[in-house]
């Protein structure tokens, strides 16, 4: 079940990951890509990992079954019991339980992390309670060096097992020894060192701990409890030695383990030759730490178990539950992290766009339009999320878009651009008969047909030029210096052709009263190295020029030469 929740929360957590990328964080497109792609590797790698792991659990199912495992509701120590614990346990059972705890027999180093990834799989809620028991009989041990390349193994899968307790579990040894030659009793004694008590304190018959000095003044064989004390002095020392000092040293990647408790059984104990023990006795003493009988379990250490610390730990199981709540958490934060920023940019990017808009006069309105547009998208965007809803990544209680309405209506409405301006008569008078006018306001550009709308100009500008008797109406075409000289004169003698038939039409003058001239560029106004200079040279100019036999009706005699004459064919 564990295997299969630590998947889910995988792609659970890959998901998310995906939503915030896509949804909430304002990236290119590249960028999206590449994160995107980094979480599917991601969580590829952990599911094909997490397989493994399945795979290894079904190897793990088949070796250790849940009946030696405690019931869910166990309330009482699991203790995994790991070293010299054949003498613990029956030949045909894995487990002993007593009133105070359970004990699950490791029969070797590679057994005991199989043995706690089960347990925590299949009871999280025991793995609070477990603790670990380092066996040692040092009257089965006939080489140091066996010993410690056997105690760094069980140090090895010790520390392996912290993967799956929540960290590393209280460990604790014992060491049963048998009495001096003749001490043997049927009464177990036991001598503890535990953290809240000082001392070595011996412990009997459920009888409170008593320091071992008061103990060998009770009355009783005084003699023999002093064998005990000298043979717990050096059951003591060798523990240190081989035990506890190899423990707490650093070995290279193995951290230090600190013994919580120790204790020390005196009993009979089926013992090799040559052993550890008798080597220890023999250096210093004469007495033989040899018993007559030895029984067929040895008793477990449950005097020790109350002095055991209690660990506040967490369940696999609570832990998954975190784990997702930490996921959950995460991307919450990251997403309103997100969703802060993206309303910050909006913000930001509002604002820049009315602070360009109240900068601007109006004049030249061009540019204050062009914000006015800006402002008028903006609007237009902010009006459709309120309609709608804003998007998911301004969302999560951090849109800041209603604020901005009410400044961007006020600024889009405070303003009205002018209406487009009338083209520009450019009109220079050569004395009091001459009026020029711009080319580009009748012609389109390299065309000599009058564009629409070319009327109006014409008569507005040529209210004052009247046919009269005696009076030539000269149309003159010119050019700026653009193209060649060929091209331009033609187009200027087009052009003041155009006009000429313009007049003569509307007005009904005879054509005898018009002269047509294309200069080209030849007389120019202005200089043709600017637009400015360019634009004054393109024009069309229209002179009365007096001339006496202009304008002459047939079989009508010249007209007065009065300037003051008005012709009765008035130009509108």
């Amino acid at each position: 079940m564990r295997d299969y929740s630590r998947a889910f929360l995988t792609v659970f957590a890959s998901i998310l990951g995906l939503w915030l990328v896509l949804g909430f964080w304002l990236l290119s497109a590249g960028s999206r890509f590449a994160l995107s792609v980094c979480i599917l590797l991601i969580s590829s790698v952990a599911l094909w990992r997490q397989w493994r792991q399945f795979r290894r659990g079904k190897a793990i199912r088949g070796q250790i079954t849940e009946s030696r495992l405690p019931p869910e509701d166990f309330q009482g120590a699991v203790v995994l019991v790991c070293g010299d614990t054949a003498p613990l346990f029956p030949a045909s059972t894995a487990y002993r339980e007593t009133r105070q705890g359970w004990y699950l027999r490791a029969e070797n180093a590679e057994q005991l992390p199989l043995l706690v990834q089960r347990l925590a799989a299949v009871r999280p809620a025991l793995v609070s309670q477990v603790s670990v028991l380092l066996a040692f009989l040092p009257e089965q041990h006939t080489n140091d060096e066996a010993l410690a390349q056997t105690l760094r193994g069980w140090r090895r899968s010790i520390v392996q097992c912290r993967n799956w307790l929540n960290g590393l579990p209280p460990i604790w040894s014992v060491a049963w020894v048998s009495p001096p030659h003749g001490e043997c009793q049927d009464d177990t004694c036991w001598f503890t060192v535990t953290p809240d008590l000082p001392g070595v304190r011996v412990r009997q018959n459920g009888h409170v701990a008593l320091p071992v000095a008061n103990w060998q003044q009770e009355s009783g064989n005084h003699a023999s409890r002093l064998y005990q004390t000298l043979w717990l002095d050096s059951i003591l020392a060798l523990t240190e030695y081989h035990l506890s000092r190899p423990l707490s040293t650093r070995q290279g990647e193995l951290p230090s383990l600190n013994l919580c408790a120790t204790g020390v059984s005196l009993t009979p104990v089926a013992a090799v030759v040559d052993n550890l023990w008798q080597q220890q006795i023999a250096g210093i003493t004469t007495l033989s730490p040899v018993c007559t009988s030895a029984p067929e379990m040895l008793s477990l250490p449950d005097v020790l178990l109350p002095c055991m610390p209690r660990r506040h730990g967490v369940s696999r199981r609570m832990q998954d539950v975190r784990l997702t709540g930490g996921v959950c958490f995460l991307f919450l934060a990251l997403a309103m992290l997100a969703s802060f920023i993206n309303n910050q940019r909006l913000v930001r990017s509002v604002g820049d766009h009315l602070a360009v808009y109240h900068s601007l006069s109006g004049t030249p309105p061009a540019p204050k339009l062009q914000a006015q547009q800006r402002l008028r998208a903006d609007s237009q965007l902010l009006d459709d999320w309120q309609q709608r809803g804003e998007p998911l990544r301004y969302g999560l209680g951090l849109y800041q878009g209603m604020r901005l309405i009410p400044p961007v209506e006020a600024a889009v409405n405070d303003w009205t651009p002018p209406p487009p301006p009338r083209p520009v008569i450019k009109k220079i008078v050569q004395g009091p008969q001459t009026i020029r006018l711009d080319s580009m306001s009748l012609f389109d550009t390299g065309k000599w047909s009058l564009k629409p709308g070319s009327t109006k100009v014409l008569v507005n500008s040529l209210v004052g030029i009247k046919a009269k008797p005696g009076w030539l109406i000269v149309v003159a075409g010119h050019t700026d210096s653009t193209g060649d000289d060929k091209s331009n004169q033609v187009l200027s003698l087009k052009r003041a052709e155009s006009v000429r038939d313009w007049m003569r039409d509307t007005g009904d003058v005879p054509e005898s009263c018009f002269a047509v001239q294309g200069y080209g560029e030849n007389r120019p106004v202005a200089t043709n190295d600017t637009p400015e200079g360019r634009a004054l040279n393109r024009r069309v100019e229209i002179s009365l020029v007096p001339q006496a036999n202009a304008c002459q009706l047939p079989g009508n005699t010249p007209a007065p030469s009065q300037d003051d004459g008005v012709s009765k064919n008035e130009m509108e």
